[in-house]
């Protein structure tokens, strides 16, 4: 697997795989959850959305993150569905939190929809502390840290 900047010419992967990833809450949270609705377009104009990609460059999944503030800020990462539980999300959150790591960013903090309950007990299991929880944009979300230097 390799990671990389994303591309305009990936825009189409990674719509698709966002809607793989997220569509399964759209019952649970009653809209479509944000990752479902971003900007990929101007995210990835931004540099701040990176592929995972198979040998044949075929796209596993990505991570969008960036600098904010005092740490960095995952705000998200999917992975398509013929490729989870193979790795992939760990490999992004790792590449996102090295990166900040070589930044000097002391931490990286991230939120997810409280209705997103496989996540409130993954993101511990990477090493990430619940911080809070409050609604924002309207959704009702859960914010984690885990300190990194």
């Amino acid at each position: 697997m390799t990671i990389r900047p994303a591309t305009v010419n990936d825009l189409p992967a990674i719509r698709q795989c966002a809607r793989e990833a997220y569509s399964q809450y759209v019952e649970r949270i009653g809209k479509e959850p944000a990752p479902m609705i971003a900007d990929f377009e101007e995210q990835v104009r931004s540099k701040i959305v990176f592929v995972a990609e198979d040998s044949t460059t075929r796209i596993q999944g990505f991570i969008v993150f960036y600098r904010r503030k005092d740490h960095m800020h995952l705000e998200n990462v999917a992975v398509a569905s013929e490729h989870r539980g193979k790795g992939v999300g760990r490999a992004l959150v790792e590449y996102c939190e090295a990166t900040a790591r070589n930044n000097g960013d002391p931490a990286v903090e991230l939120y997810t929809n409280e209705m997103m309950t496989e996540n409130l007990t993954l993101y511990p299991r990477l090493g990430y502390q619940e911080i809070g929880r409050w609604s924002e944009d309207g959704f009702n979300r859960v914010f984690f840290n885990k300190r990194i230097s």
